[in-house]
Parts: C-alpha cells; structure tokens; sequence
C-alpha cells in the first residue's frame, strides 16, 4: 500500500493546469471521450460508504482513502487507484475551497482490456492465487505521461473524437505494466476461483432488486455453499448478504439524491419489501435518515 511521500507534490500542476477547464460542477461529470470523466471537490468528507465502477483514479490535487475491510488505500498526485471489481467500500476526502481536490476516473473497458492483453502476450499468463479488486499503485513517470497526454486531448474536442479512445488505451496499457495486471487479467478468464466470484457479482448487480437466495447465488459460481462463502469473503470482504444489502442501500441513496423517488418507491425500487427495514438500515450504514438526504430536504 502506498503512501504519500516528502518527494511527491501536494499537487501535480500540469495536470491541474488540463483539468480546471474541464471542470463544471462538484462530483463527477462526462467528458467528450466515452469512459471517462473528470471529478472534483472543494469539501473534505469523512469515510462515507460508496461504490465505483471497475475503473482506474487519477487524483492530481488533493487526497483521498479507501477503506476495504482491514485495509487502507491511498489515492493522491503520488498514487492512483486501480478497482477491478465493483465493490462497496468506504471513502474518506481531503479537499478545502483553497485546494480543491480534482482527479481523473478511466473505466475498465473489458473490450479494450482483452485486446490490449492479447496484444502484449499476457493471455497465457499463469493464474494469480492471490490478486486483490484494489490496490493503490505509484504513480510514474509513464504513467504521468500517459495521463497529461489523455488530459490534454480532452481538452481538444477535434482530438478528443479521433484520439480519444487511443489515450485512454495507453493509460490501460501503462497499468497493464505494473503490478496490478494480474487482477486485471482475472477480469477476463473464465475460470478460477476469482472469476466465478467476478461472474457472481455480475449477476447480482444485474439482479440485485430480485429475491435472490445464498444458495442460487453459490449455483451461479458452481461452488459448494461453504466454498462460495469462503471465496466471496476473500475477494469482496464482505458476506454475500452484506454485500446484496449495501448495493441495494447505494442504488437507493442515488434515487433518493437525485430526487426520482420518495423513499418509499425507492425502497421498492431496489427490493425491499418493507419500508421501514429499509429506513433503519439506510440510517444504520449511512448514518442520516433517507427522508433527511432527498433533495430539498
């Protein structure tokens, strides 16, 4: 795990100089390439419960921490962040209105992924025993190139339709260098342990407002139940069942954030069958009552 040290910058200023005029609002926001967008903010957050699309996190001013069960991980202008699977996990920013913290996410684009690895010879890389779904990498020089070149064709909407897709192939191929490859790969083979778990958590996220039961769950990883706990535990950190709770209580806080549904409708919408389990679970994981975050509030 990786940390900032006395040698990295508070800021990497050339990619702060790309990013500002990219930047319209706080939160994340599209750009003109696909997969890719540009986040900001100017207020620090205490750990709060979040969950991201597999992606690569690029943070050029500011900091941020993850926290994954026991472990920590740093994301800053000295380290970014790779998220291979989509998994809840609490966040915790440090920003102010004199140093915004503004940062770069790159999806994980499995078409791209499968070229690039085909491409570079790592098909037939032996499996990993042990790959973790997140890690905090350093970042270097290469990979710093990578990032201003992408940086500055977004900020060129010619280059942005022509080249686009081409920056963000390098950046994937920079992390393909480094010592995250390995969970990358696992994305893409279709045995082994951790990509039984990876096609599980597809599923759930597919069908996360159904009735779902522990034991479907272990037919769709063509595990015994006892195995497809263990194995589930060690990639997600979380039982099956905590994990189906926290994707329905984060799809949920979106609805009710974006003001499309009472909490009731909300509740229902993700598959709860009661309201007022879904009120005190809400305010038990996040904190605040859902009625008090709906906006206008």
């Amino acid at each position: 795990m990786a940390t900032l040290t006395a040698d990295i910058p508070a800021c990497r200023e050339d990619l702060v100089q790309l990013l500002q005029p990219l930047i319209r609002q706080e939160g994340f926001q599209s750009t003109a390439v696909d997969g890719v967008h540009v986040v900001s903010s100017i207020y620090g957050c205490q750990r709060n419960p979040m969950i991201y699309e597999p992606g690569i996190f690029i943070v050029a001013q500011g900091r941020k921490i993850g926290y994954l069960g026991e472990n920590r991980y740093h994301y800053d202008p000295g380290n970014y962040l790779v998220q291979t699977l989509p998994l809840p996990f609490e966040c915790e920013t440090f920003a102010s209105p004199q140093m915004p913290m503004m940062g770069l996410a790159v999806l994980i684009d499995p078409v791209m992924l499968s070229e690039l690895v085909a491409q570079m010879g790592y098909s037939h890389h032996p499996e990993q025993a042990d790959v973790e779904p997140m890690a905090s990498v350093p970042m270097n020089a290469s990979m710093h190139q990578a990032v201003l070149r992408l940086l500055q064709t977004l900020n060129d909407p010619l280059e942005a339709r022509v080249l686009g897709s081409a920056r963000v192939r390098e950046v994937l191929y920079e992390v393909l260098r480094g010592p995250c490859s390995g969970a990358l790969l696992q994305l893409l083979r279709q045995q082994g342990n951790f990509s039984r778990i990876v096609h599980v958590l597809s599923y759930l996220h597919r069908h996360y407002n159904q009735p779902l039961e522990i034991e479907q769950l272990a037919r769709e990883a063509n595990m015994s139940l006892s195995t497809f706990h263990l194995h589930f535990k060690n990639v997600t950190c979380s039982s099956p069942l905590q994990y189906l709770k926290r994707i329905r209580l984060l799809k949920a806080r979106q609805l009710i954030m974006q003001g499309e549904n009472n909490v009731s409708t909300a509740a229902m919408e993700v598959g709860y069958e009661s309201p007022s389990q879904f009120s005190r679970e809400y305010k038990r994981y996040f904190g605040a009552a859902p009625r008090s975050e709906r906006v206008g509030a």
